[in-house]
């Protein structure tokens, strides 16, 4: 009877080393597949349902949004388009720019810090191209794939860049502006900057359309950094100089901010033609009481969405466009009812 007793508890001590034996085994299979998983991603080769079990299984795939600032509506219409990429896409971004569009050193080093965290991939709109050159070389050299965005990066290290066509916009607004004057006259374009692409493109495709325009005479190109008060002040003295002046194009949000200044406080409101660049409760307020013509603009919200997505797949190994074009619109005060309009224009 005892013999019988022994023999059944060692056949139940068995069972259940068995039974123990099996689960330590079926976590270590589970703890080895995220971990190949995670380094597939680091490759570049995963699907994008590998990526979602990679992130189930508690691994964080980061991705920094460094911008060209936070000063402007835009940035913040950009924010929340990536942020709801990184929604989407089960991933982590952090959105960070300097104070302003002239603070490159600021933005650099934003950069470099984004660089220390490991990121999967970088998502950049540089205020300017050569000063971001040693960090994105980094990010070849690490295998980090690098999505421009807004104004992009000048560079082959750059996988795929989620833009408006900058100079086509900027062509569009020289040519409403061309009709609103008679297509004679003086004319000059106020750009935030010379650095980036945006403001290159957005000067260089106002510039190249006055050309079908051989009685508007250009006046020299003002940068006022993006700054409401500079910008001002910029457009004052020209116009101070050149009282004949028929028109101006603010190139974004600040520039042309600083022109409805200009013409509303020496009396020129009707007198010199304004158009402008992006939205902003300033730039619409102006639209709507006639102070400015005409705006052309982006869709900030689809530029952040596209970023991030765009980073998501490079991760993945996905082939990303080299220029995936988010659009633009011209627009004036009898459009701003539009439903269509009014998704891509913000205060």
């Amino acid at each position: 009877m005892k013999a019988k007793r022994l023999i059944a508890v060692v056949i139940t001590l068995a069972m259940a080393i068995a039974l123990f034996a099996g689960c330590g085994g079926n976590e270590t299979t589970t703890t080895t597949k995220a971990a190949e998983t995670t380094t597939t991603a680091a490759d570049g080769e995963t699907t994008t349902e590998a990526d979602e079990t990679t992130t189930d299984a508690g691994e964080e795939i980061y991705i920094p949004v460094v911008s060209k600032g936070f000063q402007h509506k835009f940035w913040q219409a950009v924010k929340q388009g990536a942020e709801k990429a990184a929604d989407e896409f089960n991933v982590t971004i952090t959105f960070d720019g300097p104070p302003s569009e002239k603070d490159v050193d600021v933005q650099v080093q934003m950069l470099d810090t984004a660089m220390n965290n490991n990121p999967a991939a970088l998502c950049l709109a540089a205020l300017d191209t050569q000063a971001v050159l040693p960090a994105l070389e980094k990010a070849q050299e690490l295998g980090i794939p690098v999505i421009g965005f807004d104004s992009g990066v000048d560079s082959d290290i750059i996988v795929g860049t989620a833009a408006t066509d900058n100079k086509a916009a900027a062509a569009e607004a020289g040519h409403q502006l061309a009709k609103l004057i008679g297509e004679e006259g003086k004319v000059f374009v106020l750009v935030h900057d010379q650095t980036s692409l945006t403001g290159i493109h957005r000067r260089d495709g106002f510039l190249e359309a006055m050309k079908d325009y051989p009685k508007i005479e250009v006046l020299e190109t003002q940068y006022g950094d993006g700054d409401h008060a500079k910008s001002t002040d910029l457009a004052k003295a020209v116009l101070s100089a050149n009282p004949d002046i028929k028109g101006i194009f603010g190139a974004n949000e600040g520039s042309i901010a600083g022109c409805i200044n200009a013409v509303t406080e020496m009396d020129l409101v009707g007198k010199v033609q304004l158009v402008g660049f992006d939205s902003g409760k300033i730039l619409l307020d102006a639209i709507k009481d006639g102070t400015v013509a005409g705006a052309v603009s982006q869709d900030p919200y689809a530029i952040g969405y596209e970023a991030v997505k765009a980073a998501v797949m490079a991760i993945n190994g996905e082939e990303v466009p080299e220029m995936i074009d988010t659009g633009f619109r011209w627009y004036t005060a009898d459009d701003l009812d539009d439903p269509e309009l009014q998704v891509i224009l913000y205060e």
